[in-house]
């Protein structure tokens, strides 16, 4: 008997709840090291939107959490298959389903509960088989006041970085742009962030604060000074249960891909691998 929603879901996630604000949800997101929520009515547990921190970002000078929340979502059913909800996924690219039961969330689904299963499958399908979006590239020397604009234009969280002679030399992702030593007592205070413990949590929201404050555009500093060097890879005919594996052992939600003479070729996503389950 094949796996439904119910057997890798999880259960009774965190929420945040309207009436609400911004913060409230910065803060939920922060302390329990999350990048998005389902947001349900308080008054009934019903729920009624998602809200990620990208939303927040894109919408930064509104405070009230309805006003940012995303309204019509995708949702599924326990009884759901794995199948269905791989296809979800794959076409609609997003990270969050919520699992509801007569309106009410009863769990949540990501890419990630996905990855699991296929990493432990035999498939032929490749990283080259399922590579669906245009790639976004930065330059080693060009300053963040250019990437970090065309980061959020692009909507991507990650950009392989290529050298003078177009190879691959690095990989920037929004989590990189800071020291996970600096603190900003600013931002926290703006954000309303009040548990600044856990510098992982705290990391996932200053990236998107600084770019939509536009803070990083006072700033000189090139994107070789904060890329990853040799960055994981995978090759084009990497299979998706290997690709899934990598994914999961290292949290990565992208990695470049490498043609037969080392060239990139492009991104693969995590959405992308969930093709492994499709018929």
């Amino acid at each position: 008997m094949s796996k439904t929603v119910a057997d890798i879901m999880v259960p009774a996630p965190i929420v945040c709840e309207v009436p609400g604000t911004r913060n409230d949800a910065i803060n939920m997101m922060v302390r329990n090291k999350l990048t998005g929520l389902p947001v349900v009515r308080s008054s009934d547990g019903m729920l009624v939107g998602i809200v990620s921190r990208r939303d927040i970002f894109r919408k930064f000078e509104e405070d009230q959490l309805s006003l940012i929340m995303k309204k019509e979502i995708k949702t599924i059913t326990p009884e759901a298959t794995i199948e269905e909800v791989a296809e979800i996924f794959y076409t609609m690219r997003i990270h969050r389903l919520p699992v509801v039961e007569n309106g009410k969330l009863v769990g949540i689904v990501t890419p990630t509960d996905l990855l699991k299963i296929i990493s432990g499958m035999k498939t032929t399908l490749t990283a080259e088989d399922v590579i669906n979006t245009t790639c976004v590239t930065a330059y080693q020397d060009e300053p963040l006041t250019y990437t970090i604009p065309a980061m959020r234009i692009s909507d991507v969280t990650a950009l392989p970085v290529l050298d003078e002679h177009g190879d691959l030399v690095g990989i920037i992702t929004d989590r990189d742009l800071f020291d996970d030593q600096v603190k900003d007592a600013d931002a926290m205070k703006l954000l309303g962030i009040t548990d600044d413990s856990d510098l992982a949590g705290y990391r996932n929201v200053l990236p998107l604060f600084y770019a939509a404050t536009d803070r990083y555009l006072q700033d000189d500093r090139k994107v070789k000074d904060f890329m990853i060097t040799k960055p994981m890879t995978v090759f084009k005919k990497t299979t998706l249960n290997d690709v899934a594996k990598l994914m999961l052992n290292h949290d990565f939600g992208q990695l470049p891909v490498h043609g037969t003479k080392d060239e990139l070729i492009g991104m693969i996503y995590d959405v992308d691998v969930l093709k492994a389950l499709l018929k």
